[in-house]
């Protein structure tokens, strides 16, 4: 995770943020196939995401793209970096 105090930014992976936060996507670390899918399913750079839900055992992860709800393993969520906005 990195820190960039001039814009109260940070940087990290989707997999790593609470129900209720909001991120927007700058990454996709993911190659082929399934970074065809991510694409595909709206998780372009530039998208605001934001988490809804955990599944009671922590996977999948709901979250909110581009007006509909998408559910992610944390295992593709950590192929997505987003900056984080801190209050």
């Amino acid at each position: 995770m990195e820190f960039n105090s001039a814009d109260h930014t940070r940087t990290t992976t989707l997999e790593s943020l609470d129900p209720g936060c909001r991120s927007r996507i700058i990454g996709i670390r993911a190659f082929g196939p399934l970074r065809k899918r991510m694409l595909a399913m709206g998780m372009v750079p530039g998208a605001e995401v934001e988490v809804i839900w955990a599944a009671p055992l922590g996977d999948p992860v709901e979250y909110r793209v581009k007006g509909y709800c998408l559910s992610l393993r944390r295992a593709e969520a950590r192929l997505i970096e987003v900056l984080v906005e801190v209050r």
